[in-house]
């Protein structure tokens, strides 16, 4: 584990690399245990893209909620099968229908203590089982400094709370940097994205905070 000199001084020598070197970096950190997250919604395809081309066998996790849009899905199944993604599916423990007997629908954010449950049912408790299962040492994120409070504070390159490496390529790029990248590489974005977990696009949805 990294202590914070060596994380100030790694991001020192990052900040000027373009994303693409900072994903062969991250990839040749630990040679095949490096492992990238999406959830196949806005934008998500910039930071496929970047991997793929570096290790076309790259695990590709992904904790499906269930309440992802039939767009989102459709997005999803084209990207995969274009790219012939290595894609892990991890799936909530619970049906769409027990969820819904159990907390009349998707819990509001004034429902604290039903929404921080449900949050963990649909998306940290998959996502841990992936984690654990996958048994990475380098996570890739698509996080970005200008999306929320809580990600400004990080870094391209940061521990979780378990002790992984995350490492966060587009970190600084901006949204016309994102858009841009799509544009040039003629690659799907998927904008009717619903998160459960988060409703808001400027909070976290937990996931990042708690792993």
């Amino acid at each position: 584990m990294y202590t914070p000199d060596e994380l100030h001084l790694i991001n020192q020598n990052l900040k000027n690399k373009t994303p693409l070197e900072i994903v062969k970096w991250a990839v040749n950190l630990h040679p095949g245990r490096a492992l990238v997250s999406t959830h196949f919604g806005p934008q998500e395809a910039v930071i496929l893209h970047l991997c793929h081309s570096v290790d076309p066998q790259i695990p590709v996790l992904w904790a499906d909620t269930g309440h992802n849009t039939r767009y989102t899905y459709s997005m999803a199944h084209k990207f995969i099968t274009q790219y012939n993604l290595n894609v892990k599916i991890f799936v909530p423990r619970t049906t769409l229908g027990y969820q819904d007997a159990y907390y009349g629908g998707i819990p509001s954010l004034d429902q604290h203590e039903a929404h921080d449950q449900f949050t963990k049912e649909v998306k940290l408790e998959p996502f841990e089982r992936g984690l654990a299962e996958l048994n990475p040492k380098v996570w890739l994120t698509t996080l970005r400094k200008d999306q929320t409070e809580f990600r400004s504070h990080l870094d391209i390159v940061s521990l979780s709370k378990t002790g992984l490496i995350k490492v966060s390529p587009v970190f600084h790029w901006t949204q016309a940097d994102m858009e841009a990248y799509l544009a040039s590489h003629n690659l799907p974005n998927e904008t009717r994205y619903f998160d459960p977990t988060k409703v808001d696009s400027k909070r976290e949805c937990g996931l990042h905070p708690g792993v």
